[in-house]
């Protein structure tokens, strides 16, 4: 792909309810469009545009996106149906826009195709165990903070990277690579989320599918998670209302701290130690009161917090918030998907200005 730059690039994250673009040039954002309709409508024709996938099955990194790729693509959507249809609709419109343009998808799934295979596999028949495995998924982001502690303590080996916002997810990474995560063949397993379950006995899914008329799908990704505990997916409610005593807001907290240290210490296990915690995501990077609660009931590990707390900046993507003793260094890490897609772009093109 000799000639071919990423220079100025046009990033769509397509989520399940709205659409995020970032233009960046040379790099370094650039003012975005508002709506990807007025990016359509522009008269700039980026070098490339770059698409946030959910799910790209056994893809182990960015790919051109063609009609064969497009309908494999296409074909794991019941896998990820809140986000891979809307980002397959964007591809579709920015390809009809700009024909000539190279249009490359970048996979959540893809960092996590490094998991090892007891990782991977569930305990089913082997007719079964190609079909349903564990994928993993945010692994955009889980890709960038691995990056982002190799550049600030390169000497670290163990990292839990915690991401947290509306969907939720733990990874552990051992010298730069995924080798377990709480997300498995869908993004409705692991932690608790703002609407989603999280883990669930599948015992009781059979139960329910048996004995209710429930739409499973619809409970599950819209109407469980902290919404169903407490009647709002925003954790910064929840903590204020748990802070003054509201009991439906307390347990909501105390079922998601629960699911969070159960699956940490599994994650933590796995990696056999911790050199680095790192929390990133919108709840992640803002939350100091959250920080506190899970740092302070991580103390046994070496875990503490500095004071007092910071988060990242537009000229620092990372903030070390360890207090000065800590033997676990915890981290802020902002998220930026955005780089990450840009980085592995401009490696899929051998674009050294990306």
């Amino acid at each position: 792909m000799a000639g071919v730059s990423t220079r100025d690039a046009l990033l769509v994250n397509a989520g399940s309810t709205s659409v995020k673009l970032t233009r960046l040039v040379n790099g370094r954002p650039a003012t975005p469009p508002s709506g990807l309709d007025d990016a359509l409508a522009a008269a700039a024709t980026p070098d490339v545009v770059l698409h946030r996938v959910v799910h790209g099955g056994h893809r182990t990194g960015a790919v051109i996106l063609d009609d064969a790729v497009l309908d494999e693509l296409r074909a794991l959507t019941e896998l990820a149906p809140l986000h891979q249809p809307p980002a397959l609709d964007a591809v579709d419109s920015c390809r009809r826009r700009w024909p000539g343009t190279i249009q490359i998808a970048c996979f959540d799934t893809s960092f996590h195709t490094t998991l090892p295979p007891e990782a991977r596999a569930y305990a089913l028949p082997a007719r079964l165990r190609d079909k349903v495995q564990v994928y993993g998924f945010h692994g955009l982001s889980h890709a960038w903070s691995a990056r982002c502690v190799a550049s600030e303590l390169p000497a670290a080996r163990r990292t839990l990277v915690a991401h947290l916002g509306g969907g939720q997810s733990l990874c552990g990474v051992l010298d730069g690579r995924s080798i377990v995560t709480t997300m498995g063949f869908t993004p409705l397993d692991g932690l608790v989320m703002a609407t989603r379950s999280g883990t669930i006995d599948p015992g009781a899914l059979l139960w329910l599918a048996a004995h209710t008329d429930e739409d499973l799908d619809t409970v599950l990704e819209r109407e469980s998670g902290l919404l169903g505990l407490a009647g709002t997916g925003d954790m910064e409610a929840i903590l204020v209302r748990a802070a003054a005593g509201d009991d439906a807001a307390g347990l909501a907290l105390s079922v998601w701290l629960h699911r969070f240290l159960r699956q940490a210490g599994g994650c933590i296990a796995v990696l056999g130690g911790l050199d680095v915690l790192v929390f990133t995501g919108g709840i992640g990077e803002h939350s100091p009161i959250l920080r506190e609660i899970v740092c302070d009931r991580l103390a046994w590990l070496g875990v503490a917090l500095g004071d007092p707390p910071s988060v990242p900046s537009s000229d620092s993507y990372v903030v070390d918030v360890s207090g000065p003793d800590a033997a676990v260094r915890t981290l802020v890490v902002q998220a930026r998907e955005d780089l990450q897609m840009l980085h592995e772009a401009a490696a899929l093109l051998g674009d050294g200005g990306g």
